[in-house]
């Protein structure tokens, strides 16, 4: 991206901060965000509930929850979630899924291209989710991935 480029979003950006009620949902629509747009939303939401759900467990050793949270939202538990739970979304979460898994990004060297691709699918589905504000099914998705992740997990350690 050249320069000039990114100086003319930080400044559209940054415009937008100073019109009231900015909402995503009234001056965008929704299913018009790339899917990139919501796995970035869905990356932080998830992010987010994961840290909220080990302070359950622990609150004095930060190290260890920032560690244990990494693997918690890596490509690979993500990915392992989103095939345990995939028989249970919805045609409309499907395609999400299916436009996020489809969306060309860097893969990091931490995972496959196929664990990282539906890893993408996984947070663009809980962005879009968010976005829409249909928190029944938010909360469900992140509650039965979280679990989901943690069993893989301590299967993992034995």
């Amino acid at each position: 991206m050249r320069f000039d480029h990114f100086q003319n979003i930080i400044a559209n950006i940054l415009g937008k901060f100073e019109e009231e009620n900015f909402q995503i949902t009234d001056d965008v629509l929704l299913k018009d965000l790339s899917p990139l747009a919501l796995a970035y939303i869905g990356d932080a939401y998830f992010s987010l509930y994961v840290r909220q759900k080990l302070l359950a467990y622990e609150q004095n050793k930060v190290r260890v929850l920032h560690s244990l949270g990494a693997k918690i939202v890596s490509a690979k538990m993500q990915f392992k979630a989103l095939k345990l739970i995939e028989d249970e979304l919805t045609e409309e979460e499907n395609e999400i899924v299916r436009r996020g898994r489809n969306t060309k990004s860097t893969v990091p060297k931490s995972a496959s291209i196929h664990e990282y691709r539906y890893s993408t699918g996984f947070e663009s589905l809980v962005g879009y989710l968010y976005i829409k504000k249909n928190e029944e099914r938010l909360s469900y998705i992140c509650k039965k991935s979280f679990e989901i992740i943690l069993k893989e997990l301590a299967e993992e350690k034995k």
